[in-house]
């Protein structure tokens, strides 16, 4: 009896054991999320925290600094998490960082919610895609989903879940000493030290007790996917590979047999729609930047005294303008990349054009149609038969007129082989 009593608590011991204790090694792993939070942070993030797990990391710490970025790439850091089966610390850093819109709730979804002095949290409030404000009934369901969820992810994690409403509802921000003494954040760190000295022996609900000394980091860095991704999801990257898409397509629609910059505009392009499926795109931008396509193709066929090269000029510049349009500086393009890439596109668009047309209405140089027009010297009498000198060339010629030898000619007709002739009379 009592050894199958033994056994049945080193079972249960079992069992409880890995709800309470970590990994066995001591190894703190980090990683550095900056800048607008993106398809490319939320891979980043996820992978990582994937990684903390499958190691049995004691913990994971997240060094957080962005102005907001999309709520769905956000709401999948969260989800992930949520899930993670180690510690996952969330630390505003450095000085001057802060945890805005997006950040706010990634912040306080974390297991310990720590800031460096001189940061702030806060100004959560969504805005509409596309950079356009939304409907005033669409607005107030945007915004209560965002609460509800904000609110959730406070009482979740203990947090003051009435300052994440005002944050979503009236933007309000505060600085790390207001967040620790409003139930914001848990503490407020100086450095990575600091932080550890302070989290250390720290009870996490469900992930048992934090021991951390003398620990090991390592810190997690972004792959080459990943870093491709977090590229290409940025609006002016997006904005400009489009760009050379159109430039590129747009060259070997206009010089057949090209090849290379079909191949790099095809590439760029599949590119920049594999961005615009991250981004708050405003497809009626995108239409009208394919309508200038169109103008600029149209001006090589039609002679449009540089009409259609204007219409071409005006719709790309209103769709660059609306393809990114939004009130969050992340999510625009900045005037820096707009200006420049008009101005070089549209010259490009209108000097390509140029040399199609001037090619199409140039008289020829080549063949049956490159002779007809030019001038030569008989070299033996046209009566109606005979020889002349030609571009070079010798031709059998034939004249409705007697031309003497050593007179200049005109062509003005070519018949396979023979050149019909008239006299140049001065």
């Amino acid at each position: 009896m009592k050894t199958k009593l033994i056994l049945f608590l080193a079972v249960i011991f079992f069992l409880i054991l890995p709800a309470y204790t970590f990994a066995a090694g001591n190894d703190i792993y980090t990683l550095e999320a900056t800048g607008a939070i993106s398809p490319g942070t939320a891979d980043y993030i996820v992978q990582g925290l994937e990684k903390a797990s499958e190691d049995k990391a004691a913990c994971i710490i997240i060094k957080l600094d962005t102005p907001g970025g999309l709520s769905e790439s956000m709401r999948t850091i969260v989800m992930a998490m949520f899930e993670c089966d180690v510690p996952v610390i969330v630390y505003v850093t450095p000085g001057g960082a802060r945890a805005a819109s997006a950040g706010v709730m990634i912040t306080m979804a974390a297991d310990i919610a720590a800031m460096a002095p001189g940061t702030n949290i806060g100004a959560a409030h969504p805005v509409g895609m596309g950079g356009k404000d939304v409907e005033e009934t669409m607005a107030k369901k945007v915004t209560n989903d965002m609460v509800a969820f904000a609110r959730s992810v406070a009482e979740k994690k203990g947090k003051n879940a009435d300052w994440a409403e005002q944050a979503v509802r009236e933007s309000v921000s505060v600085t790390e000493t207001e967040a620790l003494k409003n139930n914001i954040i848990d503490l407020v760190a100086k450095d990575m030290d600091d932080l550890v000295k302070q989290i250390n022996g720290r009870e996490i609900n469900d992930k048992g007790k934090l021991e951390l000394n003398n620990p090991d980091y390592k810190n997690l860095k972004e792959n080459f996917r990943t870093k491709i991704l977090k590229i290409i999801s940025d609006p002016n990257i997006a904005y400009i590979l489009m760009m050379i898409g159109l430039a590129g397509l747009y060259f070997e629609l206009s010089h057949p047999g090209a090849i290379f910059p079909g191949v790099v505009g095809a590439i760029a392009i599949v590119l920049a729609f594999f961005a615009f499926q991250t981004l708050p795109v405003n497809y009626a931008g995108f239409l009208l930047i394919l309508l200038a396509m169109i103008f600029f193709i149209m001006e090589m066929k039609i002679m449009s005294y540089g009409l259609l090269s204007v219409a071409g000029i005006v719709s790309l510049a209103l769709g660059s303008i609306m393809l990114f349009e939004s009130p969050d500086p992340a999510m625009k393009i900045s005037l820096t990349v707009f200006v420049p890439s008009l101005v070089l596109i549209s010259g490009f668009f209108i000097f390509i054009a140029g040399l199609v047309f001037k090619a199409q209405t140039a008289k020829p140089y080549t063949g049956e149609a490159g002779l007809i027009g030019e001038t030569g010297t008989v070299k033996k009498t046209l009566a109606p038969e005979g020889k002349v000198f030609v571009h070079g060339e010798l031709w059998h010629a034939v004249s409705k007129t007697h031309i003497e030898e050593g007179k200049h000619i005109r062509v003005v007709k070519v018949n396979g082989l023979v050149l019909e002739v008239e006299e140049i009379i001065n």
